[in-house]
Parts: structure tokens; C-alpha cells; sequence
């Protein structure tokens, strides 16, 4: 229990802590809410099936340049050691400047009842940033922009997190990048953002599933609150196997006045396609809508209680 208590008081340390303003931001993924690994590592604490996820963001279609995003997550989980282990990497490209961060991520689980588990979680890895001047065009031959040193660069990363579930809710609290706790605003660093979300979930029908989620992120002196409300349909089959999922409808509002809409489907029991659409609604702000695809594949262990009663609110970790 002792080690416990520090872990919790590390990362309470962790989570208080302020940060100067920074230029960079963490990505915008409008699929996180079926995986909350980017920025929380606890999450990946599923017991009963190796965990694959991927998903690919277009943003402001039509802009030469314009952010895109691909994020590769895989996880799975040792019982005889309440562990999971997990690897993630995402690749953020900006116009002419490009960051890969991969990260190595741990989660320790308290619990292995099924009702409910605390899992405390820490992710290690590099910020590498570069830029291609080469794809720079100046409007004269004598820009600045042309002489500074853009040698690529490499950073530690580490974020870190806790997450509370049970059979109707899941609570969770996390940061990421802490090594830009106390630095000042550099291009080859991302900042310290915080992250604290609740998700209520009902899964006690056989006929549709549904969740609704609320998440605050904070960097600096910067709140953005996002509201999310997914519905699961399923096929009741009449076994003692349960219902079968079939594809969710989902919309997400953000306070920075964009609406998103979700869609996934599951092309077979345990692999799931979604798509997402973003648009926003700032006077002035690029009116060009963002794509996003995900791809979610489980491998069910053969001991998962999932696997012999296919309880569906397992699946949604």
C-alpha cells in the first residue's frame, strides 16, 4: 500500500504542476474517445484481449500543407503481474515541419476483479521534430527563415495517468510530456497538457449500448471542454453468447466551437472501422472539414470472461 501512496502522490505532484506558455500542442484526434491511450497510459490496462489500434487524421482538406496525423497503439496485459505493456508512435506533420513521438508505455492494475479496477500508468519515449527547409519557398532569397539551424532534434518524453472504472463510469486523470514542466516555448518541444474526463456508460441492453463523456484538457492558462455521446446497436442473438455489436453513431462538441461526427462499424466481432468528420464554426477560421479513420482490433485471451459471456461493457475500456 505504501507504494501505492507514492505513486498516487507522484502523480497528484505531477498533475499540479504549471508550465509556461508553449507554441506546440498535443494532436486532436476525434476517435481518442474509443481509445484514451495518447494521453493516458493507464488505459491500456484491458485484461482480457491484445489490444491494436490506428488512426489517421486529414486535417483542413484541401490546403497545400495542411496538419496530418498517424497514430499506431498496441497493448495487452500479463495477469500474473496486474501488467500491461504497450507501444504507441505517432507521427504529426505540419506543413514543412514533421514530429515522430514514440512512446514505451506501463500500467499496473490494483484489481483483477472484474467489477472494477484503479490502474496507475507511465509512458517513456522521444519528441524528435524536424523540419525540411528544402520544401520552404521564400518570397525572397535572403529570408531569414532560410539561415536558422533546423538540424532535426531529439527530446525525452514521459506522460503519465490514472484511470477508475467500474460496471457504469470511468474516471480519469493524466499529463503528458512532463519533461516540458518548467521550460520555456521551444519549436522542438510539445507542451504540458492535462487531461481529466468522466464517461458514463450503460450497456445493460441488448438492443443498443450508449456513453456519454465530458473531458477538460488544460495547457497553461488555456481550458478546452469537450462534450462526446456515442450509441452502440446491437444484433440480439439469442444465445447464451449475448448480442453481437454491429456500429456506432456518435457527435462530440468541442468549446472551441467545433462539432464532430462519429461512425464505426464492426465489419466482424472484434475488429471495428470508424470515421470521423470535423467542422468548425469560428468566424474566420478555415471552414474546410478534417477526416479521420480508425481502425480497433482485439484478440480476445483464451481465459477472457468477455470470451464465454461476452459482456459487452468489458469491451469498452
Amino acid at each position: 500500500m505504501k507504494r501505492q501512496l507514492y505513486i498516487g502522490l507522484l502523480l497528484i505532484g505531477f498533475l499540479a504542476s504549471g508550465n509556461h506558455i508553449f507554441s506546440q500542442t498535443d494532436i486532436s484526434m476525434a476517435t481518442h474517445w474509443y481509445n484514451r491511450g495518447n494521453y493516458n497510459p493507464a488505459s491500456i490496462a484491458r485484461t482480457d484481449y491484445i489490444y491494436l489500434f490506428s488512426n489517421v487524421r486529414s486535417q483542413w482538406t484541401g490546403i497545400t500543407g495542411a496538419p496530418g496525423v498517424a497514430n499506431v497503439q498496441v497493448s495487452g496485459y500479463f495477469n500474473s503481474i496486474n501488467s500491461a505493456f504497450g507501444l504507441s508512435a505517432v507521427n504529426d506533420r505540419i506543413g514543412i515541419t514533421n514530429a515522430l513521438n514514440p512512446m514505451l508505455n506501463y500500467a499496473y492494475r490494483l484489481s483483477n476483479d472484474q467489477s472494477w479496477s484503479l490502474s496507475f500508468g507511465v509512458g517513456l519515449g522521444a519528441y524528435i521534430r524536424t523540419i525540411d527547409i528544402s520544401s520552404y519557398a521564400p518570397v525572397t532569397d535572403l529570408d531569414p527563415a532560410l539561415l536558422r539551424d533546423v538540424a532535426p532534434q531529439t527530446k525525452p518524453d514521459a506522460n503519465i495517468g490514472v484511470e477508475f472504472q467500474n460496471a457504469s463510469f470511468i474516471f480519469g486523470l493524466s499529463s503528458t510530456h512532463l519533461f516540458s514542466v518548467f521550460k520555456d516555448s521551444t519549436l522542438f518541444l510539445n507542451g504540458n497538457h492535462r487531461y481529466g474526463y468522466a464517461i458514463y456508460k450503460n450497456t445493460k441492453s441488448e438492443v443498443l449500448n450508449y456513453y456519454l463523456g465530458v473531458q477538460v484538457v488544460n495547457r497553461s492558462n488555456i481550458f478546452v471542454v469537450e462534450g462526446n455521446g456515442i450509441v452502440r446497436f446491437k444484433h440480439p442473438t439469442g444465445l447464451s453468447t449475448g448480442s453481437r455489436e454491429i456500429f456506432d453513431l456518435g457527435l462530440t462538441y468541442r468549446s472551441t466551437k467545433q462539432l464532430t461526427a462519429l461512425l464505426g462499424v464492426n465489419l466482424t466481432e472484434n475488429f471495428r472501422v470508424g470515421y470521423a468528420y470535423d467542422q468548425s464554426f469560428i468566424t474566420g477560421y478555415n471552414q474546410n472539414g478534417s477526416h479521420e479513420i480508425m481502425l480497433e482490433y482485439r484478440i480476445p485471451y483464451l481465459n477472457a470472461v468477455c470470451k464465454t459471456c461476452r459482456d459487452q461493457q468489458l469491451w469498452y475500456r
